[in-house]
């Protein structure tokens, strides 16, 4: 396969795939962040099961003002938060990226984020990340599944 600049790239060592599964979500974000500035696609699984940490009660709040953020005179072109947990944390990856670039558009456009893990990805080992898990070391957290159901999302499918 031919990338934009006309150089040839394998479609195996290209492709990472990332289970979000006890992973934060902030240091998860920023890690394929990198990835995909760097030429990569990107996969995330289980974005459902990350993990944002601190205080329920305040993270609750701090969404809830987001989803409330209002243009007057042209709700249109107000902010647009999503309640699904996968475009949840989709917009986190996003809002590390130069999206209003190209070269962070085109970065954007290699993302994929999944609930759960979808069959073309069944058999892919996905990337260690050696990071401790956050329930040893953080006494407040949530998951991004817990935040999206007090949002208001309830379509949640069994994965």
């Amino acid at each position: 396969m031919k990338s934009k600049n006309g150089t040839e790239r394998s479609k195996d060592s290209e492709k990472r795939v990332f289970d979000a599964k006890n992973m934060i979500l902030g240091r998860l974000a920023s890690v394929v962040a990198k990835e995909l500035l760097s030429g990569k696609d990107v996969y995330i699984v289980n974005a459902e099961s990350a993990v944002i940490s601190g205080s329920k009660k305040v993270i609750k709040e701090k969404y809830k003002t987001r989803l409330d953020l209002q243009e007057k005179e042209n709700p249109e072109h107000s902010p647009y938060w999503s309640r699904r947990p996968d475009m949840l944390v989709k917009r986190v990856v996003r809002g590390m990226l130069p999206y209003r670039m190209p070269r962070g558009k085109e970065a954007f456009r290699r993302l994929k984020v999944f609930m759960g893990v979808p069959d073309e990805l069944k058999g892919v080992k996905p990337v260690d990340l050696n990071i401790k898990d956050p329930k040893s070391i953080y006494s407040g957290y949530i998951t991004v599944a817990e935040l999206s159901k007090l949002l208001g999302y309830d379509r949640f499918e069994k994965y």
